[in-house]
């Protein structure tokens, strides 16, 4: 048994130690928007936020969470009103299949909390999800998009 807080919730889940936090977000607490893609961690369809920080949720066991740190999922980014980063996707039509773009959109969300203005070097150093549609450019133009919405509601 595992206590999460996930959302905003704490939640006791049935899962062994061993479970990646992945499967217990999508099969135990029902939050199905976190994707599966690789599961080591490379591709980054698995990105949730833990303490604000972009985690890839596949390669990481619940054992290592605990109750006190909190766990963000797409539908905790955007439960009140859409986030600015989704706001900016949808405008901007970014996803193309959209498979990845929720991990992609978790990435950008954390890199904006804790840089509101990055450089088109920083998006690339810190956005690492991989996109086999090659939405590339458009995920640019969306973190982008997204800075400027968020800097200009700050002021």
């Amino acid at each position: 048994m595992a206590k999460l807080n996930i959302n905003g919730k704490i939640l006791a889940l049935d899962v062994e130690d061993d479970t990646p936090l992945l499967w217990a977000i999508r099969e135990q607490a029902g939050l199905t928007g976190t994707k599966y893609g690789c599961g080591v961690g490379q591709c980054g369809a698995c990105t949730v936020h833990l303490d604000g920080v972009a985690t890839r949720s596949c390669a990481l066991p619940v054992s290592a969470v605990s109750e006190n740190q909190k766990i963000l999922t797409i539908e905790g980014l955007g439960a009140e009103r859409p986030h600015p980063v989704q706001q900016a996707w949808a405008e901007l039509d970014v996803a193309q299949c959209g498979y990845c773009q929720v991990g992609m959109m978790m990435a950008t969300a954390a890199l904006l909390a804790q840089n509101s203005s990055p450089s088109d070097a920083e998006i690339r150093a810190e956005i690492t999800n991989i996109c086999r549609c090659g939405t590339y450019p458009r995920v640019l133009a969306g973190v982008k998009l997204a800075a400027a919405r968020m800097t200009a509601n700050k002021g």
